[in-house]
């Protein structure tokens, strides 16, 4: 318990971390931060094409390896069933609607960017590694989570097959735009290697932290513009935010440590399990899924479970798998 409060005190300590408060709070009382459209998706785009990048460069140092394969491996296997126990865990004891159910679970089984990108700062500060190709997972978790949790809205929820197009999903799924940069970042990074990584570090590494604390001032405010909607989301739905992604978390630590996973990994595994999309899954969800309600996903993802993950959950994932990882 020591440990847990004192990394979650240096977590806070940080200044990503204290200018996305900084941002919560402002909007809570009405102070107006304004953040142009264009600038905030530009700020995205340069950290998803940083860590991307990174972790290109970072395979091409260590070459593709088995741990490559069992990762991937477990990615699949993480993606697939979170969503699965995220449907019948809202269905059958929180009494959701399987329209409503299937969203939600198509966003936690889906995962969070910012919440990776926020992680492996995280692990910087502590100087625990990782492998580079860890940021692949990012594009190996979307689609399957995002597919199986909007198929279990169409077959409980008896959508007509009209409404349902799993061609169109697919091409949604794989052609947006985090897993279309993060990939192809990766891909640039790996060809370009070493010279490319040396060119580029001044920009996406040096620079990294900087741009990662003016974004998290504006996830901020978008996360406490959501705060209007709790009541419509419910406190089933709230609780449900906080504790099945803490539960994602600490399960995938437990799993990467049987599979002799590193910490760092393990970290980030646990990290990718306990986030909730809030870019790819509200896009397939509005063109799949018109019928669900966006106070309840976009409020469970944004406002509850990603200024938790972002504040408390990092620090507690890190913590479970060191622990785990001795243990085992």
């Amino acid at each position: 318990m020591i440990d847990f409060l004192m990394a979650g005190i240096e977590n806070l300590k940080h200044p990503a971390i204290l200018f996305f408060i900084l941002g919560f709070i402002a909007t809570l009382i009405k102070t107006e931060i304004k953040f142009p459209e264009q600038i905030a998706k530009g700020l995205s785009y340069f950290l998803m094409i940083a860590i991307g990048f990174k972790g290109g460069a970072e395979i091409a140092k260590s070459g593709i390896n088995e741990s490559l394969f069992l990762s991937t491996g477990l990615s699949i296997f993480l993606a697939s069933l979170i969503p699965v126990m995220a449907f019948f865990l809202l269905k059958t004891f929180l009494k959701t609607d399987a329209i409503n159910a299937g969203a939600l679970a198509a966003h936690y089984g889906s995962v969070s960017v910012v919440t990776f990108v926020t992680a492996t700062a995280y692990l910087g500060r502590q100087n625990v590694d990782y492998s580079g190709f860890m940021v692949g997972m990012i594009a190996v978790m979307e689609f399957p989570a995002i597919l199986i949790g909007l198929g279990l809205a169409k077959y409980f929820g008896d959508i007509r097959e009209k409404e349902f197009d799993v061609k169109n999903l697919i091409r949604e799924s794989l052609t947006n735009e985090s897993v279309v940069i993060l990939a192809g970042a990766m891909l640039i990074g790996f060809v370009s290697g070493e010279n490319g990584y040396k060119l580029t570090r001044p920009l996406f590494v040096d620079a990294f932290p900087g741009i990662l604390t003016f974004f998290l001032l504006e996830m901020g405010v978008l996360s406490a513009k959501k705060i209007s909607d709790f009541r419509l989301a419910g406190v089933k739905i709230i609780l449900f935010g906080i504790f099945f992604p803490l539960f994602n978390g600490i399960f995938a630590a437990v799993i990467c440590a049987l599979f002799n996973l590193s910490p760092g990994n393990a970290t980030l595994f646990a990290v990718l399990a306990a986030s909730s999309s809030y870019i790819a899954a509200p896009a397939a969800v509005r063109l799949v899924l018109p019928q669900a309600n966006p106070s309840i996903y976009l409020t469970s993802s944004l406002a509850v479970t990603f200024p938790f993950n972002i504040i408390l959950g990092i620090p507690v994932y890190y913590l479970a798998a060191v622990q785990f990882t001795g243990m085992f």
